[in-house]
């Protein structure tokens, strides 16, 4: 496969090279940002392919040398003089009311199509041009939130993304110890959920008989990882991220493993957000450990709760949120207390009730404005068809999670007999799956509401183990 992409890469060189030899020198002159906007009309003007290729490449290389102002102006350009002709919209979709063909159909969908599209597509055909135009929508998901103008363009590109990145192009390759350098380097650096703290923590990661990791490639990003998923193989569902981290044993486990944890997936290629790629990468990973090890019975994840803690704030400043007042009783005792570094642990026992009974309702309770879940990981997970299984307390107690999450991480099960159900319940119904240990913590909401007066002195117990399926 790299033997083939680099000699694709050598014969579209050589054609640009002689492609920019019957280009007119006035295309190639002082290096500025009217000169990129000049460039990217020629290539969008109809000129032959050896030339257009030619073009692709200066550009992607007077692009690569401008600065965040020059940058930000073409991106303007693209925005506003690459967009669709008003006049010929209407025209196409008056003449398709009028006289409703396949022929007047085709008018109207190429008169809708931006001429953007185009640009793209010739300006993929350069060298070496997909993780550059990548690291460009990159650039322009960096300035999308002050320029809402720009929304199209990316738009655009995402849609390109869809079909440049189908499932069908992608490769699945497992990392181990013996995986090149280059790519474990980026294996430590795009870790995005549990990070990576050197070669040693890596190779823990890695190495033992019990720990795997997956990841896509794309043929035309040659050693870049598009995302990655970290496995631990275990006897039983873990509750802490402790469980899964800590110092592997040495010696083979007495016991096969039984179930398989998903402990950490990460996207690598922030010019790839919103194409989504893990669901495809959980369902083949799952058929090859079941096909490795056939032992497995149960795959769950353990996974982060990267907006509780937003939430939560935004709960108690909320006059009119449904949970205001236990939202904003959890934070002062927290505050009060220290917790959970604090020498006075006598409003422990109240605030894990309190923060069990409003993580479910976090999970089960607030919605965002589609309908779906507010928490990103649980639309994703329970979007594949997972079930909540289990919310766990103090799980995660890094500076990290105590930030974003106050330490709480959850379990999603992937029942194989559940999956496909749960998955058209939540696309239908917006249904969230969960487990009745889950749903259980709702009932504690009438508690919540004595934090501050009277806390309760009875700490949770510990979660139940539920067999899996049940």
């Amino acid at each position: 496969m790299a033997l083939n992409v680099s000699f694709l890469q050598e014969l579209l060189s050589s054609v640009a090279e002689q492609g920019r030899a019957l280009l007119p020198k006035s295309l190639f002159g002082a290096d500025n940002g009217d000169d990129i906007e000049e460039l990217a009309a020629a290539l969008l003007s109809g000129r032959g392919e050896a030339s257009g290729v030619a073009i692709a490449r200066e550009v992607l290389d007077r692009y690569a040398r401008l600065d965040d102002a020059a940058r930000l102006r073409f991106f303007r350009f693209l925005a506003t003089d690459m967009r669709q002709d008003p006049e010929a919209v209407s025209n196409a979709a008056r003449a398709h009311l009028e006289e409703p063909t396949d022929a007047s159909l085709a008018k109207l969908q190429k008169a809708l199509e931006s001429p953007r599209v185009e640009f793209f597509r010739r300006l993929h055909l350069a060298p070496g041009a997909t993780p550059e135009i990548v690291a460009m929508r990159r650039d322009i998901l960096r300035v999308l939130p002050d320029e809402a103008s720009l929304v199209p363009v990316d738009q655009d590109l995402r849609r390109l993304f869809y079909v440049w990145f189908n499932r069908g192009f992608l490769v699945l390759r497992r990392i181990d110890w013996n995986t090149p350098a280059s790519i474990l380097e980026k294996i430590i650096r795009y870790e995005a959920v549990h990070e990576i703290r050197g070669w040693d923590d890596l190779r823990r990661r890695l190495d033992p008989t019990d720990r795997r990791c997956f990841a896509f490639f794309h043929p035309s990003l040659v050693d870049e990882p598009l995302v990655f998923v970290e496995v631990a193989l275990m006897r039983e569902i873990p509750d802490a991220i402790g469980q899964v981290l800590e110092e592997p044993h040495v010696q083979a486990p007495a016991k096969p493993a039984t179930t398989a944890v998903f402990y950490s997936i990460s996207n690598c290629q922030e010019g790839l957000k919103g194409i989504t790629f893990g669901n495809f990468l959980l369902k083949q990973v799952v058929e090859e450990l079941a096909r490795e090890t056939p032992t497995l019975r149960t795959f769950v994840t353990l996974s982060p709760v990267p907006q509780f803690g937003a939430w939560l704030e935004k709960a108690a400043h909320k006059d009119n949120h449904p949970v205001a007042g236990e939202a904003k009783a959890l934070l002062d005792a927290i505050q009060r207390v220290d917790w959970p570094h604090g020498e006075d642990e006598t409003e422990y026992p109240a605030i894990e009730t309190a923060m069990m009974a409003l993580a479910a309702h976090y999970f089960l309770a607030a919605k965002g404005f589609d309908g779906r879940p507010v928490d990103p990981v649980a639309r994703f997970h329970l979007g594949n068809g997972a079930r909540l299984e289990r919310i766990n307390y103090l799980a995660d107690i890094s500076d990290k999670s105590l930030r974003e999450a106050h330490g709480l991480m959850v379990n999603y099960y992937y029942d194989p007999k559940e999956i496909e159900r749960n998955h058209e319940d939540f696309a239908n119904e917006g249904t969230v799956a969960a487990s009745r240990a889950v749903r259980a913590l709702l009932k504690l909401n009438p508690k919540v509401r004595a934090l501050a007066a009277e806390p309760p002195q009875q700490a949770l117990p510990p979660p139940a183990r539920e067999k899996a399926g049940t």
